[in-house]
């Protein structure tokens, strides 16, 4: 199998590693000829989270190039720090990274190139710098990742979580802030109630024995889902003469407080965030990597109820 490309955005492919680095120790990218994947699915890991991301190739890569026996893809197990730590290496080839200028000072970076490699006996993803010096010198410099390539009947395995249709679908104000308010709420309880209505409403709350506390926002837009979109439209006529659900009912689902700030830390990517809510089951949440409308990718966190008699 071979895989070579040029990471044309490092600040973006950075920002992702960093956000699901703070979920996981390692995670599993799949590489295909148009997408990466982007996956952690740890039943280990804390609060049951999990991330499915998928990002277009040319938001990332450019000189793309791959080939395998399995359908032209390429599925590896490697550690999130340890490619945190090659991109961040790396970060001072991409001239608008705000890392770049405390990362390698001694030189600026003209390339970066990620490669399939063997080190040793030992799969590695080699990250391989180009540039030039501060007194014009040519520069390489290499970073390798070890890495343990998937079979295909482990890839075969992989599945997203299976969830009920969600009751409501709502956008979120910019993570930042929700960040500020729930780590103000985190001293203060486990767990919190996320709830919304189908009138753009939008609650985040914590219920205890001594504490009851209480966020909302009005006016958050309900954007219409795939599946559901559709149901809509072909069911139109029965709704017309049935009666419609009620558009002020919220709809709610107790999180993990520490699960949910790991979620937040993905606001170093969000544009857009949309929260889709299955009722006592799970909050699925969509991080759109730039406008919705011409997104280069999406990380999809599941992040499952926490069993709650509360309201």
């Amino acid at each position: 199998m071979r895989f070579r490309a040029t990471v044309e955005n490092v600040p973006i492919f950075f920002r992702i590693i960093q956000a699901v680095e703070k979920l996981q120790k390692k995670c599993i990218i799949k590489f295909t000829e148009n997408e990466m994947h982007i996956i952690c699915n740890d039943d280990a890991n804390e609060g049951g989270i999990q991330v499915w991301s998928v990002v277009k190739v040319d938001s990332v890569f450019t000189n793309y190039r791959i080939q395998s026996n399995a359908d032209n893809k390429i599925t590896v197990s490697l550690s999130t720090e340890a490619l945190l730590s090659a991109l961040r290496s790396s970060s001072s080839s991409a001239s608008s990274s705000s890392i770049a200028a405390a990362i390698l000072p001694t030189y600026d970076a003209d390339e970066l190139v990620i490669k399939l490699a063997k080190k040793n006996d030992q799969a590695v993803l080699s990250f391989e710098m180009f540039g030039v010096s501060r007194t014009g010198r040519k520069v390489r410099v290499a970073h390798d990742v070890r890495i343990d390539v998937m079979r295909p009947t482990e890839v075969e395995k992989l599945r997203e979580p299976r969830c009920p249709d969600p009751d409501v679908h709502v956008l979120l104000p910019p993570l930042q802030k929700l960040r500020t308010i729930v780590e103000r709420l985190r001293p203060l309880s486990d767990v919190l109630a996320l709830r919304a209505n189908n009138s753009g409403k939008l609650q985040i709350a914590i219920n205890t024995d001594t504490v009851k506390l209480e966020t909302q926002w009005v006016g958050c837009a309900n954007p219409p889902m795939g599946r559901v979109q559709a149901d809509e439209d072909e069911n139109a006529e029965v709704l017309d003469q049935a009666e419609k659900p009620d558009p002020e009912k919220m709809f709610s689902v107790h999180l993990s407080i520490r699960s949910f700030l790991k979620f937040l830390n993905s606001h170093v990517v969000s544009t857009t965030t949309m929260a889709c809510i299955c009722q006592k089951h799970c909050a699925i949440l969509y991080v759109y990597i730039g406008e919705v409308a011409d997104a280069g990718g999406v990380l999809t966190f599941y992040i499952p109820t926490v069993i709650d008699d509360d309201d």
